[in-house]
């Protein structure tokens, strides 16, 4: 296919550099796998069901497995850079579309924005505990910021030669501490209590099951990277199973470690009489193996934010290029570099609303982990989990409309009405109490939850000018040749 050029731009991205271990790489740093059990898997267990959170892992899992489902046999025919945006837009319309476009950038620029808030803490706090040194957190922010978004500008293969070595020593660090505490026999010996129907709904498993599925968000960046996936089809399909399985069998083992560790009728209490419950993970290190793999662990904690913050960064810039293309919106937004073919124009303004989010709460004196992060990551999984919920019902319409495409029932219609009926479920559960996951009050809460439908509103608003103005466009929003 030849590359339709703009000025100093084109409007494709690098096809066929990306094999399915570099998209799981992307996929699996998006999902942050060491910060999540650092920082929000302590929490999980202690505001949730305790040490029945593994169990709830596994129902994720399963789950999510049922989305894949669907979402890969969709894949196979919708190869596009713009994910649930272009399954969305196929399967129920462009109005729709519409809605999901807007949603999915608000969603991934608002997570990449509360991520600057943790990373930025999370270093400041480091450098004072080794060397003395106070900082600020927002320059750490703004200095991850900068590095991020050059990264962005150049070209995908940089970006992932970068994720790799972090990813792999990130499962590493983890994995030697879970053999060695499961070899230990932990506390009270290893055993199997923590899939009990006892202790699985002990305490508060709606809470737990939130944070399992929060968890996982990041793992459906694999088709944003079709266009640029060698060989789209199997590539896609591959990455995304792979990342599931990965993730959700890495976090079981090692929360299931964890609760093996501080022994599974203590851990809650444990927990509970940390004065930073998020440094749960460094204290079984010291206790297990010493504090040389405890400072490797706070080392690449650091480095799993960063490389969160990367992948977030690639994907919010995907979508941007991807809707900007569509003519959703401005269309400048949809060209890639002629030299690195990278989508510079969203890579640029994605990290311009990065900016400018994090010097407001810098300036207004805003607790970066409490309320720049909790607030706006919360708020980024309600929007991704709806999306699901809608990419899993757009699975459904797409088969019916081109039956001679649907392989299998189970696949096409069975297995996403499932997982569509979960996700809308656990939606409704994570509005519900949107206040306990984020500590915002009531009112503050549902004025957070209100971006949601306004942002939907907005989309609808852009596809309906779209369609009196272009309505050739409008009807072909979400495809893309390749």
């Amino acid at each position: 296919m030849s590359v339709s050029t703009c000025g100093s731009s084109a409007t494709e991205l690098r096809r066929g550099t990306l094999g399915a271990a570099m998209i799981i790489f992307f996929v699996v740093s998006a999902a942050s796998p060491l910060s999540v059990l650092a920082g929000g898997f302590p929490i999980g267990i202690m505001l949730g069901n305790g040490a029945g959170m593994p169990a709830l892992l596994l129902a994720t899992l399963l789950v999510l497995l049922c989305f894949a489902a669907g979402y890969t046999t969709m894949a196979r025919h919708v190869v596009h850079a713009g994910g649930f945006y272009a399954f969305i837009s196929q399967g129920l319309g462009g109005l729709a579309g519409g809605a999901a476009g807007v949603l999915a950038i608000v969603a991934y620029n608002i997570l990449q924005a509360g991520m600057y808030g943790l990373f930025g803490a999370v270093v400041a706090g480091n450098l004072e505990a080794a060397l003395g040194v106070q900082v600020p957190w927002w320059s750490c922010s703004f200095a991850a910021l900068g590095l991020i978004a050059f990264l962005g500008y150049r070209n995908i293969d940089l970006s992932a030669r970068v994720l790799s070595v972090v990813v792999i020593a990130e499962y590493a660090v983890v994995l030697i501490l879970d053999v060695v505490i499961i070899g230990h026999g932990g506390a009270d010996g290893v055993d199997f209590s923590a899939f009990t129907p006892t202790q699985v709904t002990q305490g508060n498993p709606s809470i737990g099951l939130l944070f399992c599925f929060a968890a996982f968000i990041g793992f459906e960046a694999t088709t944003l990277y079709g266009e640029e996936a060698k060989d789209a089809k199997r590539t896609i399909p591959i990455a995304t199973y792979a990342s599931v399985l990965l993730i959700g069998g890495f976090y079981t083992l090692s929360v299931w470690a964890m609760v093996i560790g501080a022994g599974s009728d203590e851990i809650v209490a444990r927990l509970q009489a940390m004065s930073d419950p998020t440094t749960f993970l460094y204290a079984l290190s010291d206790q297990y193996v010493g504090s040389g793999l405890t400072n490797l662990i706070r080392l690449l904690f650091m480095v799993s934010l960063f490389a969160g913050l990367l992948a977030f960064h690639n994907a919010a810039a995907r979508y941007f290029f991807a809707i900007g293309r569509d003519g959703l919106i401005p269309r400048k937004l949809g060209t890639t570099h002629l030299l690195h073919q990278s989508p510079h124009v969203g890579s640029g303004l994605q990290s311009l609303i990065a900016v400018l989010i994090v010097s407001v709460f810098a300036l207004l004196g805003a607790d970066p982990v409490m309320q720049l992060f909790a607030w706006f990551s919360n708020l980024a999984t309600l929007c991704l989990i709806l999306l699901m919920a809608m990419t899993s019902l757009a699975v459904i319409f797409y088969f019916r409309a081109n039956p001679h495409l649907a392989t299998s029932k189970l696949r096409c219609l069975f297995l996403p009405a499932f997982s569509g009926l979960a996700l809308a479920g656990i939606w409704l559960m994570a509005l519900m109490h949107f206040d306990v996951l984020t500590g915002a009050s009531k009112e503050l809460s549902i004025v957070l939850c209100s971006i949601i439908p306004l942002t939907a509103l907005i989309g609808v608003i852009l596809a309906a000018r779209l369609r009196t103005t272009a309505p050739l466009r409008f009807r072909s929003l979400g495809h893309q040749a390749v």
